[in-house]
């Protein structure tokens, strides 16, 4: 057959990611993109939100040269030149990838693709192009719920917060999953009224409760108001604000308003318009397409990576897919296949960071496994002392019987760099002992990561 070996639908962290790989392995690759190269990821997402996250923990040390006899007016504040800097880093990274695309000789289309076969698609209603194998990149797009519609202006997407130039006086967030608190953790710092609202019992509903507890208690210190096990029955919108309907899980009643609302219930696969029943590739209930251990969908020929699949929803788990189906693709025999979730590590970054892996406490107990824990808390560790940083905790599940590491959860100042000592010691099935004996350089924020595992076998010794 003529064309191309690879054509990619999606140039996000899966689809540009798959392609440089399958180019390394010497296949011949188109990707068509409808938007910019990155994605949300790059464009709408990560990058953006963590520049932002960057720029305000900056602003929030100014507070602190006060009490080193400098004095800053932070009241000059000028938000439009902080969301300018960060669609300035975007920018570097999109062209980053556009120049990986090209270095590895990746053809990049620009326009939007639907299935015409399981071996051709149609870009813009008019070009055709072949390939022997084509894989479904194509991300997803905040979730639209009813009665809490999206319109950009008093009502806010994670997409269109982003894209703000001014600062509110008050928002209200609906929903405190990873977006919910990195952007409550923004605003706030910026000067913003936040209410925080979550229908679960914690703040971070997969992320473990002792972790979200620190967190919590952190947020209200800040002055966020955190609304937990209260659900948002309705939304009206005013000229000037926005009302929020309120109902506890005691069924009180309350109503909170505020200059805007942020609405971040979750997201939905782009799966539509890109024709994929049409071409036989199932879907299930909820738009996503179910997938076998290399990707493969229910059409032979077509596979799937990222946020169209029921796998986590996060960027490195996309780009891990993207390598994993190419490698099958180019019959590369590793031994890998379907990313194993339990090794896949969450990362939020707010401050404090929340990162981890693995089984939550709460899982483990209502699974009825036993299992033994240990929490160490960052202040015994005097490098979180020395750079005045001593909230959080690395908290350490494992086997009862064998010892063997079965989570780890992490909040503190560079949580989501701190998870990865855990994560491989899990990966490469070592013990706590292993952690626990290895010498760590002294004074550093992983000393806390040592004592926690110190602490399975009860030696701690700044604890």
């Amino acid at each position: 057959m003529s064309g191309r070996d690879l054509l990619i639908i999606g140039a996000g962290p899966g689809g540009y990611v798959a392609a440089v790989r399958a180019a390394q392995l010497g296949l011949s690759v188109t990707v068509v993109e409808k938007a910019a190269p990155g994605g949300v990821c790059l464009n709408w997402g990560c990058i953006p939100s963590k520049n932002l996250i960057h720029q305000a923990d900056a602003f929030n040390s100014l507070e602190h040269m006060a009490e080193v006899g400098v004095s800053i007016d932070r009241e000059t504040l000028n938000y439009a030149l902080v969301q300018q800097r960060s669609r300035k880093v975007v920018k570097t990274l999109t062209n980053g990838v556009a120049g990986l695309l090209k270095r590895n000789k990746v053809e990049c289309l620009i326009g939007e693709a639907k299935l015409v076969s399981a071996t051709e698609v149609l870009v813009d209603e008019q070009q055709s192009l072949q390939a022997k194998k084509i894989i479904v990149a194509t991300g997803s797009r905040p979730m639209h719920v009813p009665g809490f519609e999206f319109d950009e202006d008093r009502v806010l997407s994670s997409t269109g917060i982003l894209a703000l130039e001014t600062l509110p006086e008050s928002l209200v967030i609906l929903g405190a999953g990873a977006i919910g608190c990195e952007f409550a953790y923004v605003m706030n710092s910026f000067g913003v009224k936040v209410f925080l609202v979550e229908a679960l019992d914690h703040l971070l509903p997969t992320e473990d409760v002792d972790v979200c507890a620190v967190l919590e208690k952190s947020f209200s210190k800040s002055g966020i108001a955190v609304h937990t096990s209260t659900r948002a029955s309705a939304l009206s919108r005013c000229s000037d604000h926005v009302t929020v309907s309120l109902t506890s899980a005691d069924g009180q009643s309350t109503e909170v308003s505020a200059e805007r609302a942020l609405v971040v219930f979750g997201r939905s696969p782009n799966t539509q318009s890109l024709g994929l029943e049409s071409v036989g590739v199932a879907l299930d209930k909820r738009g996503f397409i179910p997938v076998g251990d290399y990707g493969q969908t229910s059409t032979p020929g077509i596979y799937a990576i990222g946020d169209v699949t029921t796998t986590p929803a996060l960027a490195h788990v996309a780009s891990a897919e993207g390598e994993l189906v190419v490698e099958h693709i180019a019959g590369i025999k590793t031994g890998r296949k379907a990313i194993d979730p339990a090794l896949v590590p969450s990362a939020i970054y707010c401050e404090p960071q929340v990162a981890g892996f693995g089984l939550r406490e709460q899982s483990a107990e209502r699974a009825g496994d036993a299992f033994k824990t240990f929490s160490f808390p960052y202040y015994g560790a005097g490098k979180s002392i020395a750079i005045e940083k001593p909230e959080g905790l690395v908290k350490v599940i494992c086997d009862a019987k064998t010892d063997e590491i079965i989570g780890a959860h992490v909040v503190g100042h560079n949580a989501t760099e701190l998870i990865h000592e855990i994560l491989l010691a899990k990966s490469a099935e070592l013990l706590p002992e292993d952690i626990a004996t290895m010498v760590h350089a002294h004074p550093t924020l992983s000393e806390a990561t040592m004592e926690a595992m110190r602490g399975i076998y009860s030696q701690p010794i700044h604890g």
